[in-house]
């Protein structure tokens, strides 16, 4: 079977001449030769690489090959004495020729790849920027991290590359080491580390290197350095620090100076919804974790973040809304905060409606707030919960299912509003259940 461009593709093209007077189009057949597709995909490579074997495929096909745990050739079924990957650049040039020749028929020459960057080459960046680090040459170390990022900004291969080979512990020491010495000197270093950081941090260390890592960016330094951040006006470096603080332990975070009026800053000036959801986890985990929890609670209600988390409600998405609510929940976990929250009229409101319209776990923050609000010595909030339409709402949520905790609080709740619910009039919430689907 003879197989064209992306497998079987038909290039249209006009016959020279008067389209009017009848001409008729013609079907032009572009047959890609069988050298030029990769044996496993019978698609054209667009970087070819040999094995040890010496047959040639495209490197995302072989890569993915290999990475399900495959050990021999495809074509040959001989095993692989070596993973190495050698670019065929004969063949590359045969196939960005041939491209070039059918351009007419609306084939794109294929770019000439990047060589992906090797563990080798990460692992001796990493030495060579721990050892200028150590020596305080925020000059070479620059170049070190500007080098990491163009690898980074390459491909998506190489930033596994990079994750993968101690980058995350090498920049972490960078940050806390010039963070120390001084940040007004060091911000061009420290924030392109920050950049970097970004995306090394979440993509999964484990064991010993985890921990020296998280250790080295909960140090006092490296924590003043990001709420620095935070508080600047640069809005990718604000980001970038949010981003982090949300991987470090939450017990020196809490400690931090500033720390949260600087969060509770990214809330009420918002950068973009990525440093919003992750100021909003990092504010929870502190709220709901941390050993001065009533006091940091005391602060955040004093800041206004009551105020905030309900604007926040209004528009914002499901990544969004949980954590909001998640916080608002943990705040109401205190008289101080369920005062504050009380004193909102739109705080009953905004927990009602996103009952059963968000996610399971904001419908178990919505009940938790409800049941913590509610109190059978607090009429005037009950009322108002009724009014909002809560009886509906956390009826509905018992009828297709919970989680067990949600479950005792909505059971509660629900008696609790069924003693006040022929002394009110209740808002009909039906028109925003219609989505729902029983999950039997």
């Amino acid at each position: 079977m003879v197989l064209s461009w992306s497998r079987k593709r038909v290039f249209r093209r006009a016959r020279k001449g008067n389209a009017a007077a009848g001409d008729l189009d013609v079907d032009v057949e572009v047959v890609v030769p069988t050298h030029f597709r990769c044996p496993i995909t019978l698609d054209l490579m667009r970087d070819p690489v040999t094995l040890s074997t010496g047959i040639t495929y495209d490197r995302d096909s072989i890569e993915k090959w290999v990475e399900s745990g495959n050990r021999t050739c495809p074509v040959t079924n001989q095993p692989l004495i070596s993973f190495d990957m050698i670019p065929n650049h004969a063949i590359r040039r045969m196939i960005q020729d041939w491209c070039v020749e059918h351009r007419s028929h609306g084939i794109e020459r294929i770019p000439t790849p990047r060589i992906p960057v090797t563990q080798y080459e990460v692992s001796e960046i990493c030495t060579k920027i721990m050892s200028a680090t150590q020596r305080g040459d925020d000059s070479k170390c620059q170049q070190l991290v500007d080098k990491i990022k163009i690898w980074g900004r390459e491909s998506e291969r190489n930033k596994k590359c990079i994750v993968q080979n101690g980058a995350a512990t090498a920049l972490a020491n960078a940050f806390s080491s010039f963070s120390n010495a001084s940040i007004e000197k060091n911000v061009g270093l420290l924030k392109d580390i920050l950049g970097i950081l970004t995306w090394v941090l979440p993509k999964g260390q484990e064991g010993y290197a985890q921990i020296q890592t998280q250790s080295l960016l909960s140090s006092e330094a490296s924590l003043r350095c990001m709420v620095w951040f935070l508080n600047s006006k640069d809005l990718s470096s604000r980001q970038n620090a949010a981003l982090v603080l949300k991987q470090v332990p939450i017990e020196p975070l809490a400690k931090t100076e500033g720390a949260i009026e600087a969060l509770v800053k990214m809330i009420k000036e918002p950068v973009g919804p990525p440093a919003t959801k992750a100021s909003l986890k990092a504010i929870f985990q502190i709220v709901s974790s941390s050993n001065e929890k009533e006091r940091i609670i005391k602060r955040c209600a004093e800041l206004g973040l009551v105020t905030l988390l309900l604007e926040a409600l209004v528009d914002g998405g499901r990544g969004i809304c949980e954590k909001a609510l998640g916080v608002l929940d943990c705040i109401c976990d205190y008289d101080e905060g369920k005062e504050v929250a009380k004193a909102n009229m739109l705080t009953l409101p905004l927990v009602v409606k996103k009952i059963l319209r968000v996610s399971g776990l904001a419908s178990d923050f919505g009940v938790s707030i409800l049941w913590k609000l509610c109190d059978k010595m607090d009429e005037d909030t009950v009322k108002e919960a009724l009014q909002a339409g809560a009886f509906q709402k956390v009826l509905v949520l018992l009828q297709v299912g919970c989680e067990e905790r949600t479950k005792g609080k909505a059971t509660d709740l629900l008696k609790l509003l069924n003693a006040y619910k022929n002394t009110v009039e209740c808002v009909d919430s039906s028109l925003d259940l219609k989505h729902l689907k029983k999950p039997f």
